[in-house]
């Protein structure tokens, strides 16, 4: 109930401050009086509409002013972003370009840049034997591109760029392979196969068509391949002997030696003393005949030409009797005299040390 009573006096006093045409009583008058105090209070608080537009300028002045002096935040990229961009974009034209020139020929734009590919090849390549496999193959790829310059009808010049290319990496790889096989002189397979090589390339040129401006430019190269094939031939031959160059060389390498061969040695087989055959005795119980290596007893029952032991019993000796069997002779041994020390010679051309 007393719940209900305060909400109907508090609904009864909001219907008293609402603006009525009708004359109420003053059930609230004291209370109304003080609402319309307090309303005119904060009417009389609020700025005036000369005032309120003053400081809506003043305001919107000091905006402008702000916005005119701060400075606007650019983006701009580090140097670290920027090393790094050049660099990526530099490495992805590199690649392209690489790939691009790989059919290059002579006389194209591309060709140099297909020249500098090869040569960072080889920079990379390391030993010399590697190298000059490497300068072969450089070698190889001109004589194709030769015959694809005969095919499409190059110029004179396109055919002794590729010419020129092609001695440079030919006697290039030819005289590091020649000075590495001669060094030691294990290398007659090494000069075997880049003998083989210069003829399979001279009979690819001359499968090649002919142009009449190529005439010349071939013929030098199947001359050069010649002088390969001569050289390899030479060195080939003398690799048996104390001296395999003249220590001379030339554009195709170490030279070979034309005097007299002194053949090398051939190495001596085993140091270990070997024993003569002795003729077994006619007295049973004797001991099988030594061999120069001694095996022991488990093995020597398995192993194929050494007798088994037989199986009797030697009877004690009597002694004071006469002696009924001679004593077999001692094996007598030859010892094989020690092989000879050769050296490998300490510089290219000159004979070996032998010792012995």
């Amino acid at each position: 109930m007393r719940f209900a009573r305060e909400r109907a006096e508090i609904e009864r006093f909001a219907r008293a401050l609402e603006p009525s045409p009708v004359r109420r009583d003053d059930e609230f008058a004291d209370e109304l009086a003080l609402v319309g105090a307090l309303r005119d209070l904060g009417a009389a608080g609020a700025p005036d509409l000369e005032t309120r537009q003053r400081i809506r300028a003043e305001i919107a002045g000091r905006l402008e002013t702000a916005a005119a002096t701060t400075p606007r935040r650019r983006w701009r990229p580090r140097t670290a972003d920027l090393v790094a961009a050049a660099l990526f974009l530099f490495l992805v034209l590199s690649g392209l370009t690489l790939v691009l020139s790989r059919s290059a020929l002579p006389g194209d734009p591309l060709y140099g840049v297909k020249r500098a590919g090869e040569s960072t090849a080889l920079g990379l390549t390391f030993g010399e034997q590697e190298k000059a496999h490497k300068h072969l193959e450089f070698a190889t790829n001109r004589i194709t591109e030769l015959g694809e310059l005969a095919a499409e009808g190059g110029s004179e010049a396109d055919y002794r760029t590729a010419y020129d290319d092609f001695a440079a990496d030919l006697q290039a790889g030819v005289a590091q392979l020649s000075a590495v096989a001669t060094s030691d002189g294990g290398g007659t397979q090494a000069l075997s196969d880049l003998r083989l090589w210069a003829r399979n390339q001279a009979a690819r040129l001359t499968a090649q068509p002919l142009p009449a401006d190529a005439a010349p430019v071939f013929g030098d190269v199947r001359d050069l391949l010649g002088k390969v094939q001569e050289r390899t031939t030479g060195l080939v031959a003398r690799m048996n002997c104390y001296q395999i160059t003249t220590g001379a060389s030339d554009e195709l390498g170490p030279l070979p030696a034309t005097g007299a061969c002194t053949q090398r040695p051939a190495p001596a087989a085993g140091g270990q003393p070997t024993t003569a055959p002795v003729s077994p005795s006619s007295a049973e119980g004797t001991s099988p005949t030594a061999t120069g290596t001694q095996l022991p007893p488990s093995d020597a029952a398995a192993t194929p030409g050494i007798p088994a032991p037989t199986g009797g019993v030697t009877p004690p000796p009597v002694y004071g009797g006469p002696a009924t069997s001679s004593r077999p002779p001692s094996p007598t041994t030859t010892t094989s005299q020690p092989p000879l020390i050769s050296v490998p010679p300490l510089l290219p051309g000159l004979p070996p040390i032998v010792i012995g």
